[in-house]
């Protein structure tokens, strides 16, 4: 029997991913919160006994982390043990000459659990919590140009968003899809006539000239089946999208 040594929450959401079944649920993890490298650091020596300090831990990670984003840039692929990654080119070419083309083709970065990664999984203990109240969630996203899932946004291009109660309605200004700043928390909103898809359980959007950064999505709705609600609800992607 395996020793649970950790303990991880989640809701269950309406399956709008797959067709097949229209009464299958989607887990979704309850985070707690997202970590950064001083962070991690910090823990490693207060919780893990590391036996240098959690500065010189985040300095040494630093390095690293920055001659791995060096290595992978001129191609080579990475194994931490914990994690591969590899540098792949997305898009078309339509003859034997062509030659990379920004405007139709992209690079973006792959990363995938390594075997001592996954060796940790039969420690998780996975505690279900029961279908999550009737809110609007959005489950994933699609850049459509690169083919990025949760990761990469391309302006000027589209987005899917996929999830569930997530059609924008309302005629409040606070009512739209949002790019919010992760650092700034400056707000860009989507222009009406750039939605080009809203669906309760998908959102097609042109995304916004927005400059290099990292941004979470929110999507505010009244949406609430039949009628309009009388308050907003948020809907917001727990992941940190990127363009670069």
């Amino acid at each position: 029997m395996a020793n649970i040594l950790h303990r991880i929450k989640a809701y269950l959401y309406d399956n709008v991913l797959t067709k097949d079944n229209p009464n299958d649920f989607t887990a979704r993890t309850v985070s707690e919160r997202s970590l950064n490298v001083q962070q991690i650091c910090q823990a490693a020596v207060s919780r893990g006994g590391a036996d240098i300090s959690a500065s010189s831990m985040e300095h040494a990670t630093e390095l690293f982390l920055k001659e791995m984003a060096y290595q992978l840039c001129d191609g080579f692929s990475v194994n931490t043990g914990y994690f591969t990654a590899s540098t792949t080119i997305r898009g078309v070419f339509d003859s034997p000459s062509e030659t990379f083309n920004k405007d139709k083709h992209s690079i973006i970065f792959q990363f995938n659990q390594g075997e001592k990664l996954r060796s940790e999984i039969p420690n998780i203990e996975v505690n279900i919590l029961g279908v999550a109240e009737s809110s609007a969630v959005i489950l994933q996203v699609t850049d459509v140009k690169s083919g990025s899932v949760n990761d990469l946004l391309t302006p000027g291009r589209n987005l899917k968003i996929v999830g569930s109660k997530i059609k924008v309605a309302g005629e409040d200004a606070s009512i739209g899809v949002f790019f919010v700043d992760a650092t700034t928390q400056a707000r860009t909103k989507v222009d009406s006539s750039d939605i080009v898809t809203n669906n309760p359980s998908e959102v097609m959007v042109v995304i916004p000239t927005l400059p290099a950064g990292t941004y979470n999505l929110e999507v505010v709705t009244q949406y609430g089946g039949g009628t309009l609600l009388k308050d907003a609800r948020t809907a917001t992607l727990d992941k940190i999208l990127t363009v670069v």
